[in-house]
């Protein structure tokens, strides 16, 4: 099982930044902290969500001063990992780094959300095609048994 299934929220952010920290100084390129670097915004992504959820749980649950204080504390830390690590990738490979990850990270979920929104009006589209088509096909049935009709009709009355 992959650590990221195992940890969620801030056990996956602590997880993260310890590995992370234990290597930076002997991994050759980004490549081979990459995975971590997910599992800290894949970890930072569920302590956010954890925070901002509204509904679940009793009154006591949501609004107790326990959940509270963890949610913030937890957000908080979330925050200062994340800087931890975008300092320790910087002063390895060089000033810009980071903000360079973060950049190529929020065009590529742009692009994906581009994606998913440009095969929902595709699929929309068809689904459109598709009714018109079927109403032209019924509209043709129905002629056609209307002038079937219409003939079996004057056909019989003539005879």
């Amino acid at each position: 099982m992959v650590v990221a299934e195992v940890l969620t929220g801030i056990a996956l952010v602590q997880q993260s930044v310890k590995f992370i920290k234990e290597n930076i100084s002997t991994v050759q390129d980004i490549g081979q902290i990459a995975s971590q670097i997910d599992d800290l915004f894949a970890g930072e992504k569920q302590v956010q969500q954890a925070r901002n959820k509204k509904s679940g749980g009793g009154l006591g649950d949501q609004f107790g001063v326990d959940t509270v204080a963890k949610e913030i504390i937890d957000a908080k830390i979330a925050a200062e990992k994340l800087q931890e690590v975008a300092t320790m990738v910087d002063m390895r490979f060089g000033h810009g780094t980071w903000s360079g990850i973060l950049a190529e990270r929020q065009k590529r979920m742009q692009e994906a959300r581009e994606a998913q929104a440009a095969a929902r009006r595709k699929k929309i589209q068809e689904a459109k095609e598709f009714e018109e088509n079927m109403k032209n096909f019924i509209l043709a049935i129905v002629i056609a048994g209307v002038s079937i009709g219409l003939f079996v009709f004057l056909f019989t009355v003539v005879l």
